[in-house]
């Protein structure tokens, strides 16, 4: 279930433009950038 949040115009473009260049859904973009974000605040030391 997604969490019902307010996302900017600019953010979701630029999400839709990572999906467009990596070839992949506008969910899976999403994804893929949750969940590197999550790795990237629970590990800072490892990138």
């Amino acid at each position: 279930m997604r969490p019902n949040i307010d996302i900017s115009h600019t953010l979701n473009g630029r999400v839709k433009d990572y999906a467009e260049q990596q070839d992949v859904t506008l969910e899976e973009a999403y994804r893929e950038i949750i969940e590197a974000g999550l790795e990237a605040v629970e590990h800072p030391d490892e990138q």
